[in-house]
């Protein structure tokens, strides 16, 4: 965001719905019901979607004018950006053309920055309501394609200031969603904390988890054995299992600790005598690697931020492996942290390495072809987040009732909070067919 970044959790699986041209509606043909006296089954998890009959637009922008008459609605940064975010945001970076919006990507020093993007808000404040954006993202992994409310000029007394994060989307295809209440702050070990309410989703993908597991259908055998992740940004290791074949079966709840004495017979190769263990690097200098296989879920080894993240096992003797299983990620409190969007699993056979497990989140989709609407209902009570007109996350509204503006914001983030930073980006845009606001018919 401005100089705002969400950290993610937790990802829900749903069908992405398409459409790469920039029409601004949608007409749906009627199906038929091939045998009316036959009655379908009742869908035992019905989708949600958003009724827009009962609202009425009031606000909105199609971008079907002239670039010059962008200032007419909005107001460009022009300046440098703090926080995660690389690059300085200016006017020229945010292009209307052709009935859309483009905010703009290029590789030039500009503001002390090493990158340029575009971000803009709405010069009208709004309130509650059901917001909905039409775009697509830049074509680049590291960039930040952002629909949000937040009040640029602050709130009354006694009010809070929230940043309701619609969609900070991330290439190919994740969204995600947040709420940050940025006044009632705090101080934790030495560091300044606020509330934040995070949840990512992958689009055609698979669910993000603490938790994997793989029993191997025939058990291989190995002095070496390495696991690598190019996870964007570093992440937490809390325990790394491999386990010899065991005719009595392997442990079901991962994320308990000790997890090693819970059936007879396991023997985890990952704490033998004649093991060494090394890594890719370390986040900090209290990283400590042992802490990958000390049979607790408790401690953990994080990665260093950029490159290939792997950890390899080396023993004297060989092995005889039947499953693998590890824990990654951090808690807070019920919920789960920066878990990785994908592994790879490698034993070598004493010639080569044999990749064993490939794994990603990511399916297909790619928001940089399609255009998607992002939307959010807000009002007193909660909430409501919708992907292509469909709820896909619902939450109480417990202080978020000031005005607040609406943004458009294209942002390259270092740390890899949205993949790598690489040559790529430039010359990539976030593109915007409209901008919506609708308040409920009374």
């Amino acid at each position: 965001m401005f100089s705002k970044i969400s950290i993610f959790s937790l990802i829900i699986l749903l069908g992405a719905c398409s459409n790469d041209s920039p029409i601004k509606e949608k007409i749906k043909e009627p199906t038929e019901n091939p045998d009316p006296d036959v009655k379908p089954d009742p869908d035992p998890n019905p989708k949600i979607t958003i009724d827009l009959s009962k609202w009425t637009l009031t606000w909105n922008d199609e971008f079907d004018y002239d670039n010059s008459k962008l200032e007419e609605k909005w107001i460009s940064q022009n300046s440098k950006s703090g926080g995660f975010v690389l690059s300085s945001r200016w006017r020229e970076n945010a292009v209307v053309k052709n009935g859309i919006l483009e905010l703009l990507a290029k590789k030039e020093t500009k503001g002390g920055q090493e990158w340029t993007t575009g971000n803009i808000w709405t010069k009208e404040t709004f309130n509650y309501g059901y917001y909905e954006c039409r775009y697509k993202y830049a074509g680049a992994t590291g960039t930040n394609n952002s629909f949000w409310l937040w009040p640029m000029k602050g709130v009354k007394s006694g009010e809070k200031a929230i940043e309701l994060d619609i969609n900070e989307g991330h290439f190919p295809n994740e969204i995600n969603t947040n709420i940050h209440n940025w006044t009632d702050k705090w101080i934790e070990d030495g560091l300044e904390k606020h509330s934040v309410n995070p949840m990512p989703f992958a689009i055609g993908g698979s669910q993000k988890k603490p938790d994997y597991s793989t029993i191997l259908d025939n058990s291989i055998t190995a002095k070496k054995l390495r696991f690598s992740s190019n996870n964007g940004s570093h992440f937490h290791m809390r325990e790394f299992k491999i386990y010899a074949p065991n005719s009595l079966g392997y442990p079901t709840n991962i994320l308990a600790e000790s997890t090693d004495n819970t059936i007879t017979g396991l023997t985890n190769h990952a704490k033998s005598n004649d093991v060494s263990i090394t890594v890719s690097g370390n986040y900090n200098a209290t990283t400590n690697s042992r802490n990958i296989a000390d049979n607790k879920t408790s401690t953990s080894w994080i990665s260093q931020i950029d490159g290939e993240k792997w950890i390899e096992f080396n023993w004297t003797d060989s092995k005889k492996i039947g499953a693998i299983q590890f824990v990654n990620g951090w808690k807070n409190g019920s919920q789960w942290n920066g878990m990785i969007d994908g592994y790879t699993i490698q034993y070598h056979n004493g010639t080569e390495w044999i990749d064993l497990i490939n794994y990603s989140i990511y399916g297909d989709e790619d928001f940089s072809k399609d255009y998607h609407t992002y939307g959010v209902m807000w009002n007193k009570d909660v909430h409501e987040f919708y992907y292509d007109g469909e709820l896909i996350r619902s939450i109480p509204n417990e202080n978020n009732h000031a005005n607040t503006n609406i943004l458009l914001s294209l942002a390259v983030l270092k740390g890899g909070i949205a993949g790598p930073v690489t040559d790529v980006i430039d010359g990539t845009s976030m593109k915007v067919d409209y901008v919506r606001y609708y308040t409920p018919i009374e």
